[in-house]
């Protein structure tokens, strides 16, 4: 149970500034389908997911390499994991920053082939988003690092700054310049760019405050732990991209596989409705940020196999509980995403019926989160790379022979497969070689509750407010009254 309290009490500080910053960026949303077209807003989703896919290959995999060799060095050579990780990700930063420079005009040729009118814009893009990448992906070693150190509180506090330059410039540029009249060769008002440029000046700004965290890197190298930490995060890198993939492979083949004009509405319709599972999506992220840190310090502990069952179990319930929770509230969550006349809100809400099924998405991912430990602790991180290249390939091949039938209907539909098998294989693989004593019945029973639950609210009562929300009051109840063994001790052990 101590060793629960721990894992939670992290959690806890991460998940609240990770739900401040995402509610706050949150906030966006209904000022940016307000101020953009579907179609426009369609090219923020799509660079948004090109730029997913990038990060994962600058990021090599370091993160979750830095916490395992933390655990295998000794105290004294814990600075020489360091120096590595951050040295392997400014290498590739400053290589990818180069480039995207030097190819500005022939990847923004591509983007605008059938649009060449947009073709100075996208040139402008790619170079923003050659910055705002390189400076994200120098800071996730230092990131990394504040965690590592058991520094949650400064973590949280340079994400919410983060979060409240990028906010507070896209209101600038949205609202007060253009009310001031103002003008200058950079800005124009009602640029979609202007979004890329708050981002540059937010990830920017957080890079400059992680330079106490970054003053500590030193160029020697040690050859031989080099070699090591590059053969562990290796795998994990393919396997990060191939889960990238995954998640927004179908927002970049929408617009492909669908005419010009009905492929970026819909992307910019399927990436609307996806900020409102943002809420369950936040969980996930939280939970990562103190999950990963804690499963590795925790590995040589005798209990730990069992601790991360129960961990498990009962993040499941809470993700069931919170999806219910958001499509019993769609009715009046839509609202987030009205656009600036009613037809464009009407395109909008058109796509609400697939938010329930992208929560439950969340779920799996969640669930395939938390299992493929496994690999992570036995250093055989090859088998993430397969998993994860099944699910990708998988990916690919489903939506490439949907999406042209049934647009981003086919790409959630898709995810639910992909997620399915991915953590069929995981189970099958994780139990042979990590063996842990998880409760799969337990956690089947719950998921077709909560996929039974919502499905009643959206569809058959229409979304009715005090009958959905009736539902989750019942399992709400339920859940506690179950589960009274374990969430008495626990909540007693929290008020002491």
């Amino acid at each position: 149970m101590s060793g629960i309290k721990k894992f939670l009490s992290d959690t806890v500080i991460y998940g609240l500034s990770t739900i401040i910053s995402r509610m706050l960026n949150f906030i966006l949303t209904p000022i940016l389908v307000s101020k953009f077209a579907t179609a426009q807003y369609g090219i923020f989703t799509k660079l948004f997911s090109y730029a997913s896919l990038i990060n994962a290959f600058l990021a090599f995999g370091m993160e979750t390499t830095y916490f395992r060799f933390l655990q295998k060095v000794d105290k004294v050579n814990q600075p020489k994991v360091f120096n590595t990780s951050f040295f392997v990700t400014l290498v590739l930063a400053c290589v990818f920053l180069l480039s995207m420079f030097v190819f500005s005009g022939q990847i923004a040729a591509w983007f605008t082939v059938d649009k060449p009118q947009e073709y100075k814009d996208y040139v402008a893009y790619v170079r923003m988003f050659g910055v705002i990448l390189a400076a994200d992906a120098l800071a996730i070693v230092p990131f990394a690092k504040l965690r590592a150190e058991g520094r949650p509180l400064y973590y949280a506090a340079l994400k919410l700054i983060n979060i409240f330059i990028f906010v507070g410039a896209n209101l600038v540029f949205l609202y007060v310049l253009p009310s001031l009249n103002f003008h200058a060769s950079w800005f124009v008002s009602g640029w979609i760019g202007n979004v890329f440029i708050a981002n540059l000046l937010s990830s920017v700004a957080t890079l400059i405050m992680l330079l106490p965290q970054i003053s500590n890197f030193r160029f020697t190298l040690d050859s031989s732990l080099v070699n090591k930490m590059l053969m562990y995060s290796f795998p994990i890198m393919i396997a990060n991209i191939s889960f990238i993939i995954n998640e927004n492979i179908d927002k970049i083949m929408i617009p492909q596989l669908l005419p010009s004009e009905q492929g970026d509405s819909d992307v910019g319709i399927y990436g609307a409705v996806a900020k409102i599972a943002v809420f369950l999506s936040l969980v996930v992220t939280a939970f990562r940020l103190g999950a990963e840190p804690f499963f590795f310090s925790y590995a040589k502990k005798d209990n730990a196999k069992q601790v991360y069952a129960t961990i498990l179990e009962y993040f499941t319930i809470i993700m069931v509980v919170c999806m219910v929770g958001i499509t019993v509230n769609l009715n009046w969550l839509k609202y987030f995403i009205e656009g600036e006349n009613a037809a464009e809100q009407a395109l909008y809400w058109s796509g609400l019926f697939i938010v329930p099924f992208m929560l439950f998405n969340y779920v799996l991912l969640s669930i395939y989160m938390n299992l493929s430990i496994w690999y992570k602790l036995s250093d055989q991180t090859k088998f993430g790379l397969y998993i994860s290249g099944i699910g990708a390939i998988l990916t690919v091949a489903l939506n490439y022979v949907l999406i042209p039938t049934y647009s981003y209907v086919a790409a959630v539909a898709v995810t639910s497969i992909v997620y399915l098998v991915m953590i069929g294989i995981s189970v099958c693989w994780g139990q042979k070689y990590y063996p842990i004593p998880y409760k799969f019945g337990k956690i089947a029973l719950y998921l077709l509750v909560g996929i039974v639950f919502s499905l009643l609210s959206f569809f058959v009562f229409d979304s009715n407010f005090w009958i959905g929300n009736g539902l989750l009051i019942s399992l709400i109840c339920f859940v506690f009254y179950s589960e009274r063994k374990f969430i008495s001790p626990l909540l007693s052990g929290f008020v002491k």
